[in-house]
């Protein structure tokens, strides 16, 4: 006889009395609480990454190996990339246009961030800098990445795993079948997991909401009410348009399938701590084939980032607009371009837009120290564009999946 709700159901109840009660606890002193929930929160994060390098290589490599099979992979690529690329477009374009139509930059004094602006300091990188380093950090020791997460290089090594695996036909069929079983042992360590995914969403949201400044937050509500309302514009109305003229299914059945990912997304600001999550959604709840999912997901949550390629952009108009600087349209299509790269080329681990935001702003002359203006609310806006990026990793799966079987 089943006593609890499922899993979805205690998910969304944990993270709601995490909200509730952090924000009890904001501003008090709870030494105790503070500590039970960091470990917790902390237990079950280590939990999904401990997971996440084996995971993601060996979906990788199956995948491919899969889809070589049925002669799909070089459709495969091009209909991720594609839709990769155009979403992150629109994503920026509707960041700019929020930006440029409500301006939530003018009206503060700057003043008030100089004492922020003198204690920060920035790493200066150019375009071309960032460009080399971002490619040779793509071929490293796989052993040195297997052992540092370092899951860019990790989907690298495992693409041409995956590929040389397939050309070596039947010489390579017993590993193809470790690599099938390390996949399926893989998943079944993620639902294990999953068991104690409610503490441990509950447990990050109450140290969030408790340990969270809200006094700056007041005085950026106008940027980051700009930002909340675009990102959920592109989570909530274009993703799902997306997926619905492509595939036909409405959000409703998205978002009861994806919960468990988007929560977890929402709890942890990582997209990358929330790929075993999101993988289990796709190929158990939407029905993603386990090829189509392991090849798009891991590879989406490396380098498909709608909502820090949005947050970017808006922010650095936001920024210019504090300094009074006016960007004419050639200044932002260049913003738009770099932070499409820049959200490309940063990790999937919490407050990763602040690594890639110094080269969006230097690629339009804005200073570099002026992102210590968005420290204080940067943690709270995370959750919400790593939701998105998330997001589109499932839609972006789904979609090519559908496209798949219109050539099939």
């Amino acid at each position: 006889m089943k006593i609890l709700p499922s899993l979805n159901i205690q998910i969304l109840l944990f993270a709601t009395l995490g909200v509730f009660f952090g924000w009890l606890a904001h501003g008090g002193d709870h030494p105790t609480a503070l500590y039970s929930a960091n470990l917790l929160g902390t237990l079950f994060v280590d939990l999904l990454k401990m997971i996440l390098v084996p995971l993601v290589f060996c979906s990788i490599v199956v995948g491919i190996a899969n889809l070589r099979q049925h002669q799909q992979m070089h459709e495969v690529w091009r209909y991720t990339l594609l839709f990769f690329i155009c979403s992150m477009l629109v994503a920026i374009v509707i960041g700019l246009t929020a930006s440029n139509l409500f301006k939530p930059g003018t009206g503060l004094p700057l003043a008030m961030f100089e004492g922020a602006m003198q204690q920060f300091e920035s790493k200066s990188l150019s375009l071309p800098e960032f460009f080399a380093s971002f490619l040779h950090s793509l071929f490293v020791n796989p052993f040195k990445a297997l052992a540092e997460g370092n899951i860019l290089a990790v989907v690298v090594f495992a693409l041409f795993s995956g590929i040389a695996l397939v050309m070596g036909g039947a010489a390579f069929d017993g590993l193809r079948t470790l690599f099938e079983q390390g996949l399926a042992l893989c998943m079944r360590l993620v639902g294990w997991v999953m068991r104690l995914a409610p503490l441990g969403v509950g447990a990050l949201l109450f140290k969030l909401v408790a340990q969270q400044d809200l006094a700056m937050l007041g005085v950026l509500a106008k940027f980051a009410g700009v930002v909340v309302g675009s990102t959920l514009v592109h989570g909530v109305m274009v993703l799902p348009l997306l997926l619905w003229l492509f595939t036909r299914h409405g959000p409703l059945w998205f978002w009861r399938g994806a919960r468990e990912s988007l929560v977890t997304a929402f709890a942890t600001s990582s997209s990358s701590a929330t790929l075993p999550v999101t993988l289990r959604c796709a190929t158990q709840h939407l029905h993603v084939k386990p090829e189509v999912a392991g090849f798009v997901i891991p590879l989406g949550a490396t380098i498909n980032m709608d909502g820090t390629a949005l947050y970017e952009a808006a922010a650095a108009l936001f920024i210019a607009q504090l300094v009074g600087v006016d960007l004419n349209i050639g200044q932002q299509l260049v913003v738009c371009l770099t932070a499409m790269i820049a959200a490309m080329g940063a990790p999937g681990i919490p407050s990763a837009g602040m690594v890639t935001m110094v080269m969006v702003l230097q690629s339009v002359g804005l200073p570099a120290e002026a992102i210590a203006i968005l420290l204080p609310i940067d943690r709270l806006l995370d959750t919400l564009r790593t939701t998105v990026n998330v997001e589109g990793d499932l839609v972006g799966s789904l979609v090519v999946q559908r496209l798949l079987q219109g050539k099939a």
